[in-house]
């Protein structure tokens, strides 16, 4: 099995709360950056899926944290995408030390929504399929 899909970020100061740890709002905020990254990487566009009528949404994360993360520390948030048979998929995040210590994992459950409709999809791995460029990235 490869690595999964992987991008750096360094904590900054105003993202931290009294106690000088990471403020527990931003760990979503990283996990959503890795997220688009990977779509952008992928070929995907957020002007290619509002010009098809339709938007990735969040149904569902859960956030587990396990170490504390300060200023100036440099993080690499995953992303990896887990495909089941109907209208959702889950997305598995951690968030790594540069030591490789597991500070957060991320468990979220999406979907695509269709903007008119205001209902998901029926099977979102179409939307990736027609608009994509790197399926592999999807896990497709």
């Amino acid at each position: 099995m490869s690595e999964p899909y992987s991008v750096r970020v360094t904590v900054r100061g105003y993202e931290t709360d009294v106690q000088g740890h990471l403020n527990q709002a931003v760990y979503v905020n990283y996990a959503e950056h890795a997220r688009w990254s990977l779509l952008k990487d992928a070929g995907v566009s957020q002007a290619q899926l509002a010009g098809r009528g339709v938007g990735p949404v969040a149904l569902e994360t859960t956030i587990r944290y396990l170490r504390e993360l300060l200023t100036g520390d440099e993080v690499d948030v995953t992303c990896e995408f887990e495909w089941g048979t109907g209208k959702t998929f889950r997305i598995r995040q951690e968030i790594r030390k540069a030591d490789g210590t597991v500070a957060a994992e991320l468990t979220a459950v999406g979907g695509i929504m269709d903007l008119k409709a205001r209902k998901l999809v029926a099977d979102p791995r179409e939307v990736f399929k027609e608009l994509a460029t790197d399926l592999g990235l999807f896990g497709l």
